[in-house]
């Protein structure tokens, strides 16, 4: 089994056609804590693939969705800045399992970033495509929080994001703009 580490330092001695390592008791030592540091790694590694595996196979809807946030003026302050030509887009794995909604930094986090309770969400809706230089034309929607909090949220598919919007939808019971019919009705559009 050492043969397959090449640890420099050690003397190699040949004795009787077999190949041997000398160690003294420090180096056994500090490789024996080598091997332990590398178990308890494995075993935290493992410990995390099964809490994703459990959450993403509860979840209604996981995937990476590129975020950004923007919190909606209040009563009497001045609209917000024009930040449409800002690239604050950053990828985030989300998930909406149970009554919650999960934004997490990598699909390997064990916590999430940040988490907002479906109860919370006043209104889900879609919002006009854009294309960036990298990767062509995004796709988007938002998730506007009774706290004032809205996650714009954007895919290259849109067939991803209208996934995404159907179970917002209707996960938080609202309802879009669009989706909203005037008396006569016909849909406002």
């Amino acid at each position: 089994m050492l043969n397959l580490f090449s640890l420099r330092g050690l003397p190699w001695t040949g004795a009787d056609g077999q190949q041997k390592v000398q160690l003294t008791a420090a180096e056994l030592e500090s490789l024996r804590s080598e091997l332990a540091d590398i178990e308890e790694r494995e075993a935290h590694m493992k410990a995390r693939l099964e809490h994703i595996d459990g959450i993403l196979r509860s979840a209604r809807l996981s995937g990476y969705l590129y975020i950004r946030t923007r919190w909606t003026a209040l009563p009497g302050e001045p609209a917000p800045i024009d930040d449409t030509k800002i690239n604050d887009w950053l990828p985030r794995f989300i998930v909406l399992h149970g009554q919650c909604i999960f934004f997490y930094l990598l699909s390997t986090d064990l916590s999430p970033q940040d988490s907002t309770l479906l109860s919370d969400v006043v209104e889900v809706g879609s919002l006009p495509s854009f294309t960036t230089e990298d990767e062509g034309t995004r796709y988007s929607f938002y998730i506007l929080t009774r706290q004032g909090l809205r996650y714009e949220c954007s895919h290259v598919s849109q067939i991803q994001v209208d996934t995404w919007l159907s179970a917002l939808q209707t996960g938080c019971k609202v309802v879009s703009e669009s989706d909203v019919l005037v008396p006569n009705g016909s849909s406002k559009k």
